[in-house]
């Protein structure tokens, strides 16, 4: 009666179909409720019968994906689609129930979910392999791999969790870059090698060992990772080995002066003008004189070096003594004509500059005799240079007018004024690099020039004069924004402990100074030093409050870290320290580095208690997942439980089953709460099963022992009758008929048989009188124990019997209240062989209702 305490609010009850429970109708009795009963009693049946085909059609799925989907979308129990979506894995079917399921079963929804996302994660990790095993393709097929570029795709690859294939596709891919790499590397250092070799026989070559070097060279430009050679280490190269092939052919022309020795030549004597030359930059100018270096039609009259003829020769000394050439002078005449090829190859490329150098050198260098073809050979190189010179000088000017033209077009080409200003610095360097290669220009072009750029540059010059006055005014801002930090500190908040205050203040003037603007580096310094200096200042109680704030801050961090993960009460605890943490901050602010990583470590210990209650949640769900599975196979047990042999052997065997499914349901423990109860109907269910087959059993036995106790009851009632009557009694036909009877067994048996065996001694005796006169005696107290039992089993007496009833049941109310209890079946049993021991004669409607109540006493019903 007192259930509807333990109910829990959505709880059904175990009639109800999914519908509330209306009670009976007010208006009174309805013909049709019995029709709408038994209606909800067949929905029930029909909603159960449809639930245990469709758990059957979801434990028979086994990987039909297809029929867990409809399953899934048809089903109407949840623990049903549950099921079937374990069987679903591919990406489109597990799209089509979450699209359907989202809004309706979380659960399904929920693991649907995660195997998409799986799914999807997998798709990304292989998306980003392929792409990385496309750049490695793309770097392989690329004539200019670099180790960076390589590297940078070893640091992608290793995010990666690929799947083994595209492992090992690109594990092949690495291996062949590898030994690009390594081919590169070889290579560079074979033609390091080889550079340092032809150095090394520079100052002495060997005309075999440069060819084979030369051959080695060709080979490395053949490499297929020539392309990653340093350009400038194949330039070196080249100019190294044309220095030793110079060498080498200004050797042969020295050993055939030692061996045919002739007239030496000084070379300071050959007649060659010694004049200056200025070296020519090929840059603007070189481009003029390379054009005009052939004569035609229009050749300048400011150049008058195009039209002269070559210097003569000076007219030789008079011959001096002969004198044989040392080795000395053999080996400073070859470095000298090595300076002269290396000057004739310049002009020959135009760079006129390089050849002034070369020319300059040779005429520091000291060396021996020239021959008269070295001397010839000299003179000619040097007035080609003077040539070109001229034609530079010439070239120079037209390359100023081109400079005047661009800085006047300067102003037009909207640059900006950095940028301007580097072009026109850039244009003055350029017009002094001209000045010393092709000589001073006329002063009206030097005019013109300087005009142009002072009017190309004035922009600029403004935009400089407004930025160094920024500059200045933002000198003058820092210096109020300092003494704005001396008069805080003078009547600082720290006095009134507004932390909240002073680290806003601070924030603020520090975020100030940070926008200021540029300004001269000379005050910067000492600005920054006198802010610094006033902030520590006015933060220092600040800081000291922040310290204590910081300590407050890493016990809530520990406190958290103190909790019982499995305690009720741990999450509210959490929560007050979240509130207080909270609280702390917005009292006083830390820095943001400091505040930041004080909060990462809080909430890392936050998030560290609740993935230590998700797991124990987990662990806790795995075991009532387990105790309902223990549950379920006890009542399994109980459905499927069957009974042989004799009554007794199958009402012990019914006792010994149900003793022991009560002691293994309660030894499982909780079950998952959405299964509780539909297990615990399921229990009830199999547990009253089984208790009908022992109560059929039981009412079986206690009607044969019924049926037997009144056939007996009828004989010795029938015997006391005769006995009382005046007709003969055979003992032994009654002793037969007695015995042709089954046996009770118990105190009813005995006190039958000992009521019998009385009757037939009286009968064979001199007492027959005085025994029936007993019996007739014995009559009414009878009939008052017929009345009580009557009474005690609820069984109705008929009228004749009401006044004395209503007597008896004051009576029997009185010893109830006395006894303290009410009779039960056991009281009712005894009662009931008291009045079978009880000899009395007994008309019919007394029999009938003895009978009655063996009936209702012996079955229990």
């Amino acid at each position: 009666m007192f259930e509807f305490l333990f109910k829990r609010p959505g709880d059904k009850g175990p009639d109800s179909n999914g519908s509330d429970s209306k009670g009976p109708d007010p208006r009174g009795s309805d013909p049709r409720a019995g029709t709408e009963g038994g209606g909800r009693a067949d929905g029930a049946a029909d909603a159960a019968a449809r639930r245990a085909a469709q758990v059957e059609a979801a434990r028979a799925l086994a990987g039909n994906e297809a029929g867990a989907v409809e399953l899934i979308l048809q089903s109407e129990f949840a623990d049903v689609r549950l099921a079937a979506a374990e069987h679903v894995v591919s990406q489109p079917m597990l799209e089509r129930v979450q699209q359907a399921v989202r809004n309706t079963d979380r659960r399904v929804a929920k693991l649907v979910q995660g195997r998409l996302d799986a799914i999807r994660h997998a798709q990304a990790e292989q998306r980003q392999a392929e792409l990385s095993i496309s750049t490695a393709e793309r770097l392989l097929a690329d004539e200019k791999l670099t180790p960076n570029q390589v590297a940078d795709l070893d640091r992608l690859w290793q995010v990666i969790a690929a799947p083994a294939e595209l492992a090992e596709r690109f594990g092949v891919l690495r291996a062949q870059l590898g030994a690009r790499l390594e081919a590169q590397v070889t290579l560079q250092r074979s033609v390091r090698d080889a550079l340092a070799a032809v150095r090394r026989f520079a100052a002495a070559p060997d005309e075999a060992e440069l060819e084979r070097l030369g051959a080695a060279h060709a080979a490395h430009l053949a490499d297929p990772e020539r392309a990653t050679l340093p350009r400038h280490l194949l330039n070196d190269f080249d100019a190294a080995l044309a220095e030793a092939r110079a060498a080498l052919a200004a050797r042969a022309p020295a050993a055939a002066v030692s061996a045919a020795p002739a007239e030496d030549i000084d070379v300071h004597t050959a007649g060659v003008n010694n004049a200056d030359v200025n070296a020519a930059d090929t840059t603007g100018a070189g481009g003029t004189a390379a054009a005009a270096s052939e004569p035609g039609d229009a050749t300048p009259a400011s150049t008058p070096a195009a039209t002269a003829p070559p210097e003569a020769a000076q007219p030789p000394r008079p011959p001096r003594e002969k004198h044989k050439a040392t080795p000395a002078d053999k080996e400073a005449n070859a470095r000298f004509m090595a300076l002269v090829d290396a000057m004739e190859a310049a002009l020959e490329a135009g760079q006129l500059h390089t050849a002034a150098e070369h020319d300059k050198a040779l005429k520091d260098s000291k060396t021996g005799r020239l021959t008269p073809q070295q001397a010839e050979r000299l003179a000619h190189i040097r007035g080609e240079l003077k040539r070109l010179s001229a034609w530079a000088r010439w070239g120079g000017n037209v390359s100023r007018e081109e400079m005047v033209h661009a800085v006047e077009e300067l102003p037009g080409q909207g640059l900006s004024m950095s940028e301007l200003a580097r072009k026109v610095s850039a244009m003055r360097e350029r017009w002094k690099a001209l000045d010393n290669v092709s000589g001073a220009a006329p002063k009206s072009l030097w005019e013109k020039f300087d005009a142009a750029c002072t009017a190309a540059y004035a922009p600029a010059a403004a935009h400089f004069k407004h930025l160094a006055d920024e500059r200045h005014g933002n000198a003058a801002k820092a210096q109020a924004m300092i003494d704005e930090v001396h008069a805080l500190i003078a009547d600082s908040p720290a006095a009134r402990e507004d932390w909240r205050a002073l680290a806003s203040v601070s924030q603020r003037l520090r975020q100030a100074w940070s926008r200021l603007g540029t300004i001269d580096r000379k005050d910067k310094k000492k600005l920054d030093s006198a802010f610094g200096k006033a902030m520590e200042t006015l933060m220092a109680p600040l800081e000291g409050q922040r310290a204590i704030e910081v300590a407050r801050r890493e016990q809530l961090i520990e406190e958290v870290y103190k909790l019982n993960p499995a305690d009720r009460h741990t999450v509210d605890t959490l929560r007050g320290l979240q509130e207080s943490w909270q609280g702390h901050a917005k009292a006083l602010p830390l820095e943001r580095k400091q505040e930041q990583a004080l909060w990462q470590k809080f909430r890392a210990a936050c998030d560290t208690i609740f993935a230590k209650r998700k797991e124990s949640a987990h662990a806790a769900d795995h075991e009532r997942k387990v105790h309902l599975h223990a549950r379920e196979a006890v009542c399994e047990a109980l459905e499927n439980a069957s009974f042989d042999g004799d009554d007794k052997a199958q009402l012990a065997a019914i006792g010994k089953a149900l003793k022991d499914a009560a002691s293994a349901w309660h030894a499982a423990g909780v079950v998952p709460r959405a299964a509780e109860q539909r297990i615990e109907q399921r229990y009830r269910a199999a547990v009253a099963r089984v208790q009908a087959i022992g109560d059929a059993l039981r009412k079986r036995a206690g009607a044969a022992q019924a049926n037997a106790l009144r056939d007996k009851l009828r004989l010795v009632q029938a015997l006391e009758t005769a006995v009382a009557g005046t007709d003969a009694v055979d003992g032994n036909d009654w002793n037969g008929r007695w015995q042709a009877l089954p046996g009770l067994g118990g105190d009813t048996e005995k006190a039958l048989r000992g009521r019998f065996d009385a009757a037939l001694k009286a009968a064979e005796g001199a007492a027959r009188a005085a025994y029936g006169a007993r019996l007739a005696a014995n009559g009414p107290r009878l009939l008052a124990e017929v009345l009580r039992l009557e009474i005690v089993a609820g069984i109705d007496s008929g009228a004749e019997f009401a006044r004395e009833r209503l007597k008896m049941q004051v009576e029997v109310l009185q010893d109830s209240l006395k006894s303290g209890h009410k009779a039960g079946h056991g009281g009712h049993a005894a009662q009931l062989a008291e009045l079978c021991a009880l000899p009395a004669l007994a008309d019919d409607r007394t029999v009938s209702r003895i009978e009655q109540l063996l009936r209702r006493v012996g079955t229990g019903a």
